[in-house]
């Protein structure tokens, strides 16, 4: 099992954006795999932090992870330490306190995508796998990415050296700025591939399969990895994050993992009590309705509400009562009634009258 984020870097889950950086930064620093050649457990573990930091570092990603944790598929693990140095490779001079591999042809990571999709209070209850066909940019198969035409190869930029940046002296400053030839890639394409025009990718309908966890609610993220753009320049895929809008159920109110039913009784059953069944997730359950309930009380049915994602554990169904005054009376019903308030100022509280209750409606219906 993946060990908890915070605990992967030592910090408090109410740790702030610096301290959680600079946690990572003194992890990445030991267990880089140049300090680690050959170690297997010190890669491992510089890959673990790089997964828990990804998803701290982030707000969104974070706020998905404390709720639903790993099933949440706010986190992922990254293939190879290369992969990471790509994911990273904004930010790793700061982290690592060196310069970011140069200019020029250097491998980027894809960039990620986001689909939105709707999905019944069925599915978010018990789980599904959909199907998706979704617009994605590939490497050209014809020049594997290049954006050069057959027989032919970029050529090495001219006004930069092919370092993607020109370096002008400003006084005691050298600004860096990108290439405006080649656009900061270091090299051009003379000859571009015809069928992408030189972009190195084109665009496909690809079919995936998303795995939705029973429990899920309104704005879960499902992250499925190496599904979004293709990396540049042999970088690694971006990821596709599914976001979830859950359909309102017709039958519950949801609460977190807890579902509210309704449940109207007329107000003789109220008084009674009964026994009525409830519409659960799998099957009617039943359900005693106490003497002299009052509207609005709640009733728990323990484990009978949503499940938590990932876990066995389920939330509660929790029956809110409503009694039912009747707004139409017969003139025999509302002279039993009055018989009945007779009944109850000379004798005392509605608890003390149930037998009278219970013989004249007995009478009633015979």
């Amino acid at each position: 099992m993946a060990r908890d984020y915070y605990e992967v870097l030592g910090v408090e889950r109410s740790a702030g954006e610096e301290e959680i950086k600079k946690a990572y930064r003194k992890l990445a620093m030991k267990y880089h795999p140049d300090r680690n050649p050959g170690d297997a457990e010190a890669e491992q573990k510089f890959k673990e932090a790089a997964e828990a930091y990804d998803v701290l570092r982030d707000p969104e990603k974070r706020a998905q992870y404390d709720r639903f944790g790993h099933v949440g598929g706010a986190g992922g693990g990254f293939g190879s330490t290369e992969d990471i140095f790509a994911h990273f490779s904004d930010i790793f001079g700061d982290l690592f306190g060196f310069a970011a591999a140069g200019g020029g042809m250097r491998p980027m990571a894809g960039a990620d995508l986001r689909y939105n999709l709707s999905i019944s209070f069925t599915q978010a209850a018990n789980g599904d796998e959909i199907k998706l066909s979704l617009p994605k940019h590939v490497d050209c198969p014809e020049c594997k990415g290049s954006g050069a035409a057959a027989g032919s190869s970029p050529e090495t930029c001219r006004h930069c050296g092919g370092t993607g940046q020109i370096r002008r002296s400003q006084g005691f400053f050298q600004l860096a700025m990108p290439c405006s030839a080649c656009h900061g890639t270091g090299q051009i394409i003379t000859k571009p591939c015809p069928k992408c025009k030189g972009e190195g990718t084109v665009e496909t309908i690809r079919e995936i399969v998303v795995r939705v966890p029973a429990g899920v609610d309104t704005g879960t993220r499902l992250r499925v990895r190496g599904e979004g753009e293709s990396g540049i320049h042999g970088g690694p895929p971006g990821d596709l994050y599914v976001v979830l809008h859950v359909e309102q159920s017709k039958q519950y109110r949801r609460q977190g993992q807890d579902l509210i039913y309704t449940c109207e009784i007329s107000f003789v059953k109220a008084a009674l009590g009964c026994r009525v069944e409830v519409p659960g997730l799998k099957e009617p359950l039943p359900l005693e309705i106490p003497k002299g309930i009052q509207s609005g009380t709640l009733l728990r049915l323990a484990g009978e509400g949503m499940p938590y994602p990932g876990r066995t554990q389920r939330g509660d169904l929790l029956v809110e009562v409503r009694v039912l005054t009747p707004t139409k009376l017969t003139e025999r019903q509302e002279e039993l009634l009055r018989e009945f308030e007779t009944y109850e100022q000379e004798e005392g509280p509605l608890d003390k009258a149930k037998d009278f209750v219970k013989n004249i409606f007995k009478k009633e219906k015979k």
